[in-house]
């Protein structure tokens, strides 16, 4: 039964951390965030990143680091509850 929970916390950590990562990749393309696939994603991964954003500033004023911290955090949050899950049961 761990396996198999391990397996679905695994899986849902890769959708997000992909939609994460393609996210972030579409603000370097003009107007694709305007589009139906960016505003979804915005809508699923902006509550997430926000927090993120108003502890760490930009770098320079424009580089942003704060989604690889979150990517970072999202990683350690699933270490520890396939930890947990390995544990319990």
């Amino acid at each position: 039964m761990a396996d198999q929970i391990n397996y679905i916390v695994y899986m849902l950590y890769n959708i997000y951390f992909f939609m994460i990562l393609i996210y972030v990749l579409m603000s370097w393309l003009p107007n694709v965030r305007e589009s139906f696939i960016g505003e979804l994603l915005g809508k699923l991964v902006e509550p997430y990143l926000t927090p993120f954003r108003r502890i760490i500033p930009a770098l320079f004023g424009t580089l942003d680091i704060s989604p690889i911290i979150a990517l970072l955090v999202l990683d350690f949050a699933k270490n520890g509850l396939m930890y947990l899950v390995d544990k319990v049961f």
